[in-house]
């Protein structure tokens, strides 16, 4: 099965919608079940055999390598990837530590993205999944239906062999769940500076080589004070 040593978590934004929490902490470090969402993060990470995770920072980045210093001698070892000067979205900060982030395959994860697993854990899935002759990126993806907190009408359509369409006018089943899977040349015609992430799916989906996995498990979409309650509760009542 293929490896991850890898991996770009995303930090650095000010999680606007997550006011008041975020005024005095940055949103990787508020408390979902009595963890930061970041720890949930990177001990799922280190369950998947993930050795290093590179950390950008923009938004109270002294709080957040704090955080990573007493976690010092947990897994993953952690390195700050230092936005402070700009901050450059989720595409131009995973190309900017891409020197961190080494030659195979790595993950790129949402610092907030949570989920109770199902049978099947979600990472190690897409590891098994994995396939460069084909991908040049998989995403991995929740069924809305079954998802807490999220209340759009969905990202992606599936098909059966995992290739990705993006939502038109109609309602689509799937949104992204934070998590995708690549190598470094997927950030071969990347723009300069600050840009999304969805700049260089959809180069992947023009030329059929964007794929998901379904989430097995219930995805919550950790996005306000609200939703953060529910997804606490969800988690107290499953035990995860």
């Amino acid at each position: 099965m293929t490896k991850a040593r890898t991996t770009m978590v995303l930090a650095a934004g000010y999680g606007a919608r997550m006011r008041p929490l975020t005024e005095r902490m940055p949103k990787p470090l508020v408390p979902l079940a009595g963890r930061a969402l970041v720890d949930h993060v990177l001990g799922r990470l280190a369950d998947a055999g993930v050795e290093t995770a590179v950390i950008n920072v923009h938004y109270l980045p002294e709080q957040l390598e704090a955080h990573m210093q007493a976690r010092a001698g947990q897994g993953p070892k952690t390195i700050i990837s230092d936005e402070r000067a700009a901050l450059l979205d989720t595409g131009g900060g995973t190309k900017k530590a891409l020197p961190l982030l080494g030659d195979g395959p790595f993950f790129i994860h949402n610092s907030d993205s949570a989920w109770a697993e199902g049978a099947t854990p979600a990472l190690p899935e897409m590891l098994r999944l994995w396939d460069p002759s084909k991908m040049d990126c998989l995403l991995l993806l929740a069924p809305i239906a079954t998802s807490i907190g999220y209340s759009a009408r969905g990202d992606f359509d599936m098909a059966e062999d995992g290739r990705l369409t993006r939502r038109g006018e109609d309602p689509v089943p799937f949104a992204f769940a934070g998590v995708s899977l690549c190598e470094p040349r997927l950030f071969e015609n990347a723009p300069e500076g600050a840009f999304s992430l969805n700049v260089l799916w959809d180069q992947a989906l023009a030329k059929g080589r964007l794929y998901g996995v379904r989430l097995d498990g219930r995805w919550m979409h950790v996005g306000t004070p609200e939703s953060l309650e529910e997804a606490t509760a969800s988690l107290e009542r499953e035990g995860a």
